[in-house]
């Protein structure tokens, strides 16, 4: 039952942005503590928890027209299918329809806050059109009978619930190429109603705590709309004697929503650190968004399998001196990322990022954000007192673009026989769709034959030259440091590590 794609056409650069938007995953970077408060950090966008899934392209669909510049654009609209890490299947929607999709890109369940539905006052309706419309109400002659279209098929119901979606992420001027699509359309679109964000299906907060060896470490509290999490000690638990346990001590091998988790390290532990996983099998919620690890076209959930969710969270500790818990979440808001470095040791602890210094006291907080370049990879790297290393890298892709190009600038189209936007396979319903442009640092991908669409579309996909420009990009993020970036230091207080989503 699970088909899949969006509708979208190219991202043109020189597009005004209509949504001062909050977007992108909130990061958290792979942590290995060598002694004595040292770390190093694997360069790779972390997960705040939840679904993660590769893009396998567009499977359900049928045409829309986009109106832009006083001219028609003839584009695919429908359901994506993602296979989920671990098992599992979802169908999404695109929710940024000039922004190309990659093919096999890589993408990561993520808050509203954190993507462009944050600042868009029609968030809550695009969730209700979602469980209102295909593939959530899959009895088409009813939903026929409700929009009063007519008779729909999978093709035009999803067409025409993607067209709707698109009139509130974009404000696009879209209509579906169907005349019952276009009627499904118009129903969805003036009769949604604002509907709240739905919960994330698992999530740790925070993601990363520090203390004293001998000292229970935490709480991490479980976050999930699963029914159950199964709980995974540290992988050398059985050598080093770290156990997962409750606030009283007991040994926790399975959680639910609430659930507070300690490390409980023992009190000879060499300096060092650990990490535990929660994971468990559940339907991904409806209207939960879905935002690319690298450039890639933002989409929210039309429907989900039992699909494998999991979160993790790591605990740094010492016998003296500092002991620092960093952690980077992307701030839509600031532009930025926001770095937060708490101190639960008993001296000062300094760090460097890019090119500015920043002590937080003993049982403090601070939180730094860097202003990053929208669309553009970023390598942002914290080093403190006592060897201190830690990297968080990723794409800030906060706005959605909404409005054409200048008149005055010439605009590209593509023929039907070039590569559709972010599309894999065949489709017994939609045909066989082609494939983007090569994608940043981990997709690949070649153009192929569009299925069953004639006339003008969008320019989509992107260019072979990404994967270069994003490695660029990255290098002079590291290197640029302080002539990159302005950092404003956002706030200082005690005691506690902000809350993430």
């Amino acid at each position: 039952m699970f088909s899949s794609i969006p509708a979208s056409s190219v991202r043109r650069r020189g597009a005004a942005r209509l949504a001062a938007a909050v977007l992108v995953p909130g990061l958290v970077a792979t942590l290995s503590l060598a002694g004595a408060g040292s770390a190093t950090a694997d360069e790779a966008p972390g997960h705040q928890g939840g679904a993660a899934a590769t893009l396998d392209g567009l499977k359900t669909y049928d045409t829309a027209v986009l109106h832009v510049n006083g001219e028609d654009q003839r584009l695919p609209a429908g359901l994506f299918e993602m296979t989920v890490d671990g098992g599992g299947r979802l169908k999404t929607y695109c929710i940024d329809i000039h922004n190309p999709t990659q093919d096999q890109a890589k993408y990561l369940e993520t808050p509203w806050d954190q993507t462009s539905l944050g600042a868009n006052k029609n968030a809550g309706k695009i969730r209700w059109i979602l469980e209102h419309s295909y593939p959530q109400i899959d009895d088409l002659a009813a939903l026929a009978k409700s929009a009063g279209s007519g008779p729909l098929t999978d093709r035009t119901a999803a067409a025409g619930t993607q067209v709707a979606i698109w009139r509130y992420s974009d404000g696009a001027d879209v209509d579906a190429g169907d005349a019952a699509a276009e009627k499904l359309a118009d129903w969805l679109e003036k009769s949604a109603k604002d509907s709240a964000e739905p919960r994330a299906s698992l999530t740790l907060e925070p993601s990363a705590v520090s203390g004293r060896a001998g000292e229970p470490l935490g709480p991490v509290t479980v976050r999930t709309d699963a029914t159950g999490v199964t709980v995974t000690p540290p992988a050398d638990a059985a050598a080093s004697g770290i156990r997962i346990t409750d606030k009283d001590g007991n040994p926790v091998t399975t959680a639910v929503n609430g659930t507070e988790l300690y490390f409980d390290v023992p009190e000879d532990s060499a300096d060092g650190s650990a990490a535990l996983g929660v994971e468990a099998t559940t339907s991904v919620p409806v209207g939960r968004a879905f935002a690319g690890v690298t450039k890639s076209q933002t989409q929210i959930l039309a429907g989900s399998s039992d699909s494998t969710v999991s979160a993790t969270a790591t605990a740094n500790w010492a016998k003296e001196g500092a002991i620092p818990a960093v952690t980077a979440e992307r701030n839509c808001a600031e532009g930025g990322v926001d770095v937060t470095a708490a101190n639960q040791g008993d001296e000062p602890f300094t760090f460097e990022l890019a090119g500015a210094e920043y002590t937080v006291a003993p049982g403090g907080t601070t939180t730094v954000t860097v202003p990053v370049v929208e669309d553009e990879a970023y390598a942002l790297t914290v080093t403190g007192s006592g060897g201190f290393s830690r990297t968080f890298t990723g794409v800030l892709d906060c706005l959605t673009t909404g409005a054409p190009e200048p008149a005055n600038e010439p605009e590209t189209k593509q023929a039907s026989s070039q590569p559709l936007p972010a599309s894999i396979g065949g489709s017994a319903e939609g045909g066989t769709a082609g494939t983007a442009g090569t994608g940043t640092g981990i997709v690949t991908g070649a153009g192929s034959t569009g299925g069953g669409l004639t006339g003008d579309l969008a320019e989509t996909g992107s260019s072979g030259a990404t994967p270069v420009i994003a490695g660029v990009a990255i290098a002079l993020v590291v290197l640029g440091g302080g002539a990159v970036f302005l950092l404003r230091k956002k706030k200082a207080s005690t005691g506690t590590t902000p809350e993430s989503e």
